[in-house]
């Protein structure tokens, strides 16, 4: 498909519209399915225990009380104001001086293990959503991530993709927007860590992202 001139904002607006739709769809359809996997997996466990218990004598009652269970504490739930700075945010082009510089993507916050970053870089685990953001300005591209990154965290989602393209159409054949895509991934507080993706992800052109759990977010 023809991309939009540049210099035609109301086109470029109406494309990356079009790309969030697509991409949320992929993210229903995906969701969706791992969803009726883990049916399947729950109604098949549900069978074999009940063929594992089928000549089993339940016990008698018993008349000894029950110690009282603990109250587990709940997670603290977001305020309504975290809610709408993450609707309405809008990412910086700051850069932090620890900004390695260099061709490969690569940061992980203090905590996260080696191992789990080298998992990381060879794709160990499952992308669930992506986000392509290929023929968009510059600012389009800030607010389509931000907005991407509050729907995987709402979503619960852990292991993301960002492509970022590898500038070989820009003026210079640099890409314009990695280091920006580094930069704004840095800001994000669910943001656990960031590389460049295999080559079989994308290489030089996207980025593998390690997002904090629901309950670390909450």
């Amino acid at each position: 498909m023809a991309k939009p001139p540049a210099d035609n904002p109301l086109a470029l607006a109406l494309l990356g519209v079009k790309r969030s739709i697509e991409d949320q769809a992929r993210e229903r359809e995906e969701a969706a399915r791992r969803a009726a996997a883990a049916a399947r997996a729950r109604s098949a466990g549900r069978d074999l225990f009940r063929k594992a218990v089928a000549d089993v004598t339940p016990l008698p009652p018993s008349d000894r009380a029950e110690p009282p269970r603990p109250m587990v504490p709940a997670w603290p739930a977001q305020t309504v104001a975290d809610e709408q700075q993450v609707l309405a945010e809008s990412l910086s082009d700051y850069e932090p001086e620890d900004l390695e510089t260099g061709e490969e993507l690569l940061f992980s916050r203090p905590g996260v293990t080696a191992a789990a970053l080298r998992k990381l870089k060879r794709g160990h685990w499952v992308i669930q959503a992506q986000l392509d953001l290929h023929g968009l300005t510059r600012e389009m591209a800030r607010l389509e991530l931000a907005g991407f990154l509050a729907r995987c965290r709402q979503a619960g989602f852990r292991c993301v993709r960002i492509i970022h393209g590898k500038g070989l159409r820009s003026p210079n054949k640099e890409p314009v927007l990695k280091g920006k895509v580094r930069s704004w991934l840095m800001q994000r507080d669910e943001v656990l860590a960031f590389c460049q993706a295999p080559n079989v992800e994308g290489g030089g052109g996207a980025a593998l992202v390690l997002l904090k759990s629901a309950a670390d977010v909450a």
